[in-house]
């Protein structure tokens, strides 16, 4: 797994582990929020509800954590939260916020996943789809 220091020095980014999760992320619109790792934004929830926190993680089924979250009910209550786990079949919507550059983090994390599909070709480690021999 390759992991990167985030531009706020905040938590490392991870890219993907499995071959799975990698050729899912990077053939929908979740890498775009894989690049959201350690911005603060909010998740709109199925049920109504909302919680705005910094993104930790996003994988490919668009499962997100969130840390230091600020947790509003149905009711418009609030909850601090230190950690949520959100599964992606309750999430509705993913604010991005305004600063970021949408083409430039789209572009950059599909760098990433590639940096990891294309490591086995350079002779080390293995090679994540082996040529067919003859």
């Amino acid at each position: 797994m390759e992991s990167e220091s985030s531009p706020s020095g905040q938590a490392p980014r991870e890219v993907v582990n499995s071959i799975r999760e990698r050729t899912i992320a990077e053939n929908s619109m979740v890498v775009l929020l894989q690049g959201l790792q350690g911005e603060v934004t909010t998740v709109d929830l199925r049920n109504e509800s909302s919680a705005r926190g910094r993104l930790v993680n996003v994988d490919a089924f668009m499962n997100v954590r969130l840390e230091k979250v600020l947790y509003r009910n149905q009711r418009g209550q609030q909850t601090q939260l230190q950690d949520m786990f959100i599964t992606g079949r309750n999430v509705r919507y993913v604010h991005i916020p305004d600063h970021v550059d949408i083409m430039k983090t789209i572009q950059n994390q599909l760098a990433k996943i590639h940096r990891v599909r294309n490591f086995g070709s350079q002779g080390g480690g293995r090679k994540e789809f082996a040529k067919k021999r003859k």
